[in-house]
């Protein structure tokens, strides 16, 4: 007897981490898998940073923190949205949680009501559409593929649009294109939403430094939208700190205090050690955050030339985050002995059961037609899975 919520099974697992999980149980077998599938860093958190996390534990931050963070953390991020970002806020206007996945789902949970609308271009991170149905709203998908970058325009934008829109969700550098909006782009974006004062743009920028077209351009830069936009924030990618579970969001304060109501209610402020540590990452040298970009960089060349040497994939060239995205469907109707490849789950399953390699199929990000492969591993790692990935494709017929 299911005796649980229809909240609950109105949501999909999460494939990116259903994917982790495969690839570790035949890593416990004693399978070589190289993962690709799993949105993370693999450098260490730098040392400047850890130093400051001991620091707070001998400086006994062992206590609640009041719930939108501490000062000293929202000053600190204050002062990066204004050095970096030339965007003014006060600390009244930040907001941290556990990591920017929290940030995102308070501003959605405080937001929308049963029935409203929330726009989200595909192909999208895997938690968005979920998030909407989580607060009984319709995510309304707009789908933008590989033949225009993945990016979607300001008509197919405004087409999307109607009076049930509430929100709109904006990820650039997008995960799982690895695709930036211009800062002309943007604006198109921005003079649309100018027009349609009810919608909420949630623009989240977690891969901002992961950038490799230069400065990272935010939709809040544009004052026709700079009252509704809500920016979420991090420090999991660009300094290597996903497990210490820190995100933000800066924004008008009337969601900011709604977001401050909603987590008092549930989680209360996040990690007080985690806390000192990120202020250190966003005071401190930032000299780790652009050596590290440099080697996502790098690795991203790598694995673009060795896709484009496979046969069947389409391949366009990222230009952030740390995922390649290539159409795929060329393959599907193939089979290799009694394994059928029906579509990119079906695919992503056969690269990891006999190639070895973890990605995930691209119909959990909204394009059924794609499969995502996470770069950040090691050039080695890289080559020898485009490797293993183009033998094992070469025995589909």
């Amino acid at each position: 007897m299911n005796q649980l919520s229809d909240r609950l099974n109105s949501l999909s697992p999460s494939e990116t981490l259903a994917m982790s999980q495969k690839s570790n149980e035949l890593k416990a077998q004693g399978i070589d898998v190289i993962n690709m599938s799993v949105g993370e860093p693999d450098f260490n958190t730098p040392d400047h940073i850890k130093e400051a996390a001991k620091k707070a534990v001998d400086d006994n931050f062992s206590r609640y923190s009041p719930v939108p963070g501490y000062p000293a953390l929202r000053n600190a991020i204050v002062e990066k949205l204004k050095k970096e970002n030339g965007l003014e806020y006060t600390a009244n206007q930040i907001s941290c949680a556990n990591g920017a996945k929290q940030s995102v789902c308070n501003v959605v949970l405080a937001l929308v009501n049963p029935g409203d609308e929330v726009i989200i271009p595909a192909p999208y991170w895997v938690s968005y559409p979920e998030m909407v149905k989580l607060a009984e709203g319709t995510p309304v998908i707009v789908t933008a593929g590989i033949e225009q970058d993945f990016k979607i325009t300001p008509d197919q934008l405004e087409a999307a649009i109607t009076p049930k829109t509430k929100a709109m969700i904006l990820c650039s550098p997008s995960n799982p294109t690895g695709s930036v909006y211009t800062q002309e782009e943007l604006a198109g974006l921005a003079a649309v939403l100018a027009k349609y004062p009810q919608v909420i743009i949630i623009a989240d920028e977690i891969y901002e430094h992961i950038n490799y077209i230069g400065k990272h351009q935010s939709i809040a830069q544009f004052p026709e939208v700079f009252d509704r936009t809500v920016i979420v924030n991090g420090v999991s990618k660009a300094y290597a700190m996903t497990g210490w579970r820190i995100g933000f969001i800066a924004g008008p304060q009337w969601i900011v205090s709604a977001c401050n109501k909603l987590q008092g209610q549930y989680t209360s402020g996040p990690c007080s050690v985690s806390q000192m540590a990120a202020v250190e990452a966003y005071v401190g040298t930032q000299a780790p955050v652009e050596k590290m970009r440099q080697a996502f960089e790098r690795r991203r060349d790598l694995i673009v030339k060795l896709a484009k040497e496979i046969p069947g994939l389409e391949v366009n060239v990222p230009q952030g985050a740390f995922y390649l995205f290539p159409k795929c469907s060329s393959y599907f109707g193939k089979s290799s002995g009694d394994k059928k490849i029906e579509n990119a789950a079906a695919l992503a399953m056969y690269l990891l059961e006999e190639g070895h390699v973890a990605c995930v199929g691209g119909a959990a990000f909204g394009a059924p037609d794609c499969i995502r492969m996470s770069y950040a591993t090691s050039d080695e790692n890289i080559v020898e899975a485009m490797n293993r990935i183009k033998e094992a494709l070469a025995k589909l017929v």
